[in-house]
């Protein structure tokens, strides 16, 4: 016991010193190998990663690729926008004849509405007033010639 006391302090400057002197560091370099094949990684890795996205995916949508329309909707829908532009094509052709000019300042009712159109610098401007309630709609066609 009495020697243990003597060696104690060897003990202790030994260690102090053995902590002082600096060591020779162990490391290693820093490398970033990337999991997904798509950004240079193992494309052993796309299963994985694929089955794990699978998972994951709250959303189940169906699982046909192409779009789900009825053709028979598509045509009914077609052959309503073009019944519809036909009349209106016919409406502005029987109210303002074929010789219809923007490009002339003008005003017209149509019964609870006012329409003003005002050709300018910029485009054509047309402002379309509501008489019975106030409301206005502006509408700016640019001219395209600059």
């Amino acid at each position: 016991m009495k020697n243990l006391q003597q060696l104690l302090p060897f003990i202790i400057c030994l260690i102090s010193i053995g902590l002082a002197i600096p060591q020779q560091g162990l490391a290693q370099e820093l490398v970033y190998r990337p999991k997904n094949p798509a950004f240079g990684g193992s494309p052993l890795n796309y299963q994985w990663l694929m089955s794990s996205a699978t998972q994951q995916n709250k959303y189940k949508g169906s699982q046909s690729f192409g779009f789900e329309r009825d053709p028979l909707a598509d045509f009914q829908q077609s052959l309503q926008r073009q019944i519809l532009s036909e009349l209106t094509r016919n409406l502005v052709r029987d109210q303002f004849g074929d010789d219809f000019d923007l490009s002339q300042e003008s005003s017209l009712e149509f019964g609870e509405f006012s329409i003003d159109i005002n050709p300018g610098i910029d485009g054509v401007t047309i402002r379309i007033y509501n008489i019975l309630t106030g409301d206005e709609t502006n509408i700016t066609i640019p001219n395209i010639n600059g």
